[in-house]
């Protein structure tokens, strides 16, 4: 009989996912692609969940590293004036669905420190009324 730690998957990392992509996409462009950002920030969610169950320990720290760092491109690319708004919207969007994950288990009510300080730094890049980036609407829960 097989050793059962053999047999068990590797834990997911929301980090490094974000970190591979990140850097296969300048590889090959020299830019920041949007859509891909996107789609990263979109899975962030899925990546909260499988992050913290198959790794307890060190799950919540490896998925907070990922959209962090997502997070940081997208100030990187507001402060170069090159941020789009659907790229805001999908980061709002993706903290509200971290928010639902994270109350949806006991063991992940931690996790809502985390998606609380993104969704703070988030707050920074909008325009003074809050709801808004460069005047247009960007998703809201309510």
């Amino acid at each position: 009989m097989a050793d059962a730690t053999t047999e068990m998957s590797p834990s997911t990392s929301y980090g490094q996912f974000v970190v591979d992509v990140l850097a296969r996409t300048t590889r090959t462009s020299g830019r920041i692609d949007q859509r891909v950002l996107r789609r990263s920030l979109g899975l962030a969610s899925s990546y909260l969940i499988t992050d913290v169950t198959m790794n307890a320990e060190e799950g919540m720290s490896t998925w907070r590293a990922g959209f962090n760092r997502l997070v940081d491109v997208m100030v990187a690319l507001h402060a170069r004036e090159e941020l789009e708004v659907e790229t805001v919207s999908t980061a709002s969007q993706a903290c509200s669905e971290c928010w639902s994950v994270a109350g949806s288990w006991r063991e992940m009510d931690d996790c809502r420190e985390g998606v609380k300080a993104i969704a703070t730094r988030l707050k920074g890049l909008l325009d003074a009324n809050g709801k808004t980036y460069h005047g247009q609407a960007i998703y809201a829960p309510y």
